[in-house]
């Protein structure tokens, strides 16, 4: 990919770091963004369980679990089962760490967002923590940042901010309005133009193809310049 094109392009990952095939699907993208240095990636919130209140059962753990089984099996990734098997009154409500990755994109708007994405999938599935509860997510992206030589002064404020709930809210209210019910799913954008290039799971190769065959089409449009 050349600079030029890099310059009119950028992706739109939307998913939710609970989501466990977003946790497969976020190794992949980094992959392929590793042969891309100079795509701009944005970040969308999708809320897959936002708001949930009931507590997650035997059957409600066992279903996950299969769904862990199905992504470890194509990706490689660890998963930390017992974890969630031993947690007791766990609900599996997304919104707080959906807000993680906001609050860090607020709060550090030139940090890398996908690292600190699967910062926060690491510590839920691999490490089996509780990444509903805030106290674990702030500290989760507080490293995550330092590992990218950035402060996190100030994250524990912008987490539970007016302002932060209310942008992650229009996270969610943006992927609904772009059609987009299931994740993950990435879309393209070009000027004003925004394409859905993948929705569910994707090795790196794929994506590669499928960027490069939408820059290709779309670098033959030129853009104009107002």
């Amino acid at each position: 990919m050349n600079a030029a094109a890099s310059e009119r392009h950028r992706l739109v990952f939307v998913g939710d770091p609970m989501c466990s095939w977003c946790y497969g699907f976020g190794q992949e993208l980094s992959e392929a963004l590793a042969q891309l240095p100079e795509m701009r990636l944005d970040i969308v919130t999708g809320g897959l369980r936002a708001g949930a209140t009931e507590v997650l059962d035997d059957a409600g753990k066992r279903l996950r679990l299969s769904h862990w089984a199905k992504v470890e099996a194509q990706t490689g990734l660890s998963f930390d089962r017992e974890a969630l098997l031993a947690r007791r009154g766990f609900v599996y409500d997304t919104e707080p760490v959906c807000r993680a990755v906001v609050a860090a994109r607020l709060s550090q708007p030139g940090a890398n967002l996908l690292a600190i994405f699967r910062a926060l999938q690491k510590a839920f599935y691999a490490d089996g923590l509780d990444t509903t509860d805030p106290e674990v997510l702030v500290a989760v992206v507080t490293q995550a940042l330092s590992v990218q030589a950035l402060d996190a002064q100030g994250l524990q404020e912008c987490f539970v901010a007016d302002a932060t709930l209310q942008v992650t809210q229009r996270d969610f209210a943006q992927a609904r309005r772009w059609g987009i019910t299931s994740f993950p799913a990435l879309l393209g954008k070009h000027g004003e133009h925004l394409v859905r290039l993948v929705d569910g799971f994707a090795k790196a190769p794929v994506l590669l193809a499928t960027i490069d065959r939408w820059m290709d089409q779309t670098s033959m449009t030129v853009t104009p310049r107002g």
